[in-house]
């Protein structure tokens, strides 16, 4: 690990107020790409915490922004030997495709996996957008990038490559619904084996998503998901009163249903935006609860964690 990604993540877990040691072994930190990410020509800033003092706190805590990522990464957060199933969930945080909620919608969530005896990746992808591209493009690039290399590396991760699902938030849920309903072919030229293995995840977990409708075409599903019988099963989580619009999760469960996807969908009537798992006294943050639950009922992890 060079000493960039080392303060990197020693930052994060610093700012959750858990030593590395807390996990299972050292948090690992891989490259995505070999060389620039593909397609990426201008220079952006340097990668710095954007967070400022009159930004939204959460839990009565600030959340760790991080912007102007040029050089996209998966930290590999392992849970105890002892508790550790074989099952592997990939974090995308949230941040509307403009920042990342590194520690909020990503190493938080990633402690609480470990917990469960689940191996964590978080990924960290570019942002912001790329101009001229879709929201999406830089980041689904990663997103494939590094399921490949996950499922192609499963055996020295210690991870079982037939239960490799995806776990994101807001944008970040938009980008595990793509990566769940698009991943026939790579959106990048093959740079290496890596890119020549199955990306779709074993399952999906979609907290508070974004980006999955077009409000202006009547709810329409967003035309890069193409939802379909291969569609992994799903369980998605929103509140009526999310200002990114519960019909997000109402009309995509409802294509779901309609091309047969297992999917358990739970809406609360109030709960906002952004919460991640701080939990506060709206029902709705106890959603880790049911997606264990969840995760249960698919024989992912055991019932006893």
């Amino acid at each position: 690990m060079n000493m960039r990604r080392q303060a990197w993540v020693w930052m994060v877990v610093g700012l959750l107020g858990v030593h590395p040691c807390g996990w299972g072994s050292p948090a690992k930190v891989i490259s995505l790409w070999p060389d620039q990410a593909p397609g990426d020509t201008e220079v952006l800033g340097a990668e710095a915490d954007t967070t400022k003092s009159s930004d939204r706190m959460v839990g009565g805590r600030p959340v760790l922004r991080i912007g102007n990522v040029s050089r996209p990464e998966i930290t590999i957060f392992s849970p105890v030997p002892s508790k550790r199933n074989g099952t592997a969930v990939m974090v995308c945080p949230g941040g509307g495709y403009n920042i990342l909620a590194m520690d909020l919608e990503g190493t938080e969530i990633c402690e609480w996996l470990n917990g469960q005896g689940i191996t964590a990746v978080l990924l960290k992808y570019r942002v912001p957008k790329r101009p001229g591209l879709d929201k999406h493009t830089a980041a689904f690039q990663d997103a494939q990038r590094a399921m490949g290399l996950l499922r192609g590396r499963a055996g020295e991760f210690g991870i079982n490559p037939r239960r490799l699902g995806v776990l994101g938030f807001s944008a970040g849920g938009h980008l595990a619904a793509l990566l769940s309903n698009h991943s026939n072919e790579r959106t990048y030229p093959v740079v290496d084996e890596a890119d020549k293995v199955a990306c779709r995840p074993d399952f999906s977990v979609l907290i508070y998503p974004a980006y999955l409708t077009v409000k202006d075409k009547g709810d329409a599903i967003a035309p890069e998901l193409e939802i379909g019988t291969n569609t992994p099963p799903t369980f998605v989580v929103m509140a009526q009163d999310d200002p990114v619009r519960v019909e997000n999760v109402l009309f995509y469960g409802l294509a779901l249903h309609q091309n047969k996807v297992p999917f358990e969908l739970h809406v609360y009537p109030h709960g906002g935006h952004g919460y991640g798992l701080r939990r506060s006294p709206e029902p709705i943050t106890r959603w880790p609860d049911r997606a264990l639950e969840w995760m249960r009922s698919r024989g992912l992890v055991s019932a006893e964690p």
